[in-house]
Formats: structure tokens, sequence, C-alpha cells
């Protein structure tokens, strides 16, 4: 679930896979693309590739309307993931720890 909890800031929560990721895509990726975002991403229990999916699509609607995406608060399992398809470096992951 995404909740805009401030001017610029968001947050996700929940479970992230393949069943409610599509349901986020047109939300988040219009968001990413309407202004810089930090989006809290520590809520989310449950990903999977998915995610990673919508992660890496809201931060190239971002990137092609010139806007910073910031993803902060990386849960250890998404992290996991973001590590095992080495695109720590392209998600913001790598500064983060």
């Amino acid at each position: 679930m995404f909740e805009e909890t401030a001017p610029g800031a968001g947050r996700l929560t929940g479970k992230l896979d393949m069943n409610s990721s599509g349901a986020l895509l047109q939300t988040l990726t219009r968001r990413a693309a309407s202004g810089p975002l930090r989006l809290d991403i520590s809520g989310i229990d449950e990903a999977d590739s998915a995610a990673i999916a919508l992660l890496l699509a809201s931060q190239r609607a971002a990137q092609a309307a010139g806007h910073a995406l910031t993803l902060e608060g990386w849960p250890k399992n998404l992290r996991s993931l973001v590590e095992l398809y080495a695109l720590d470096g392209l998600l913001g992951l790598s500064g983060e720890h």
C-alpha cells in the first residue's frame, strides 16, 4: 500500500508481490514522475521480484521526468533481493546499511 505522508514523501507498507504490485504501478510511477519523492519502504513485510520491478519502474519514471526518487529504510528481505540481482547501485542501496 502507498501512502503519501507529506509533500514529497510517502511510504510503502504490507506485502509487495506479484499480486499487489500491479495495483500500485500506475499510482507510484505517476507520483514519482510528478516531483522529487522520498519513499520509506521499511514497512514492506514481504517482497518478491515484482517489488523490484515496481521500484525500478518508479525509478525510471522519476528519472524520465528529471526528478529524484530516494528509497529509504530497506527491509532485510528486499535488500537481499536487490543484492541478489545486483541492482544495489541502480536503486540507491549501495550507500545504505
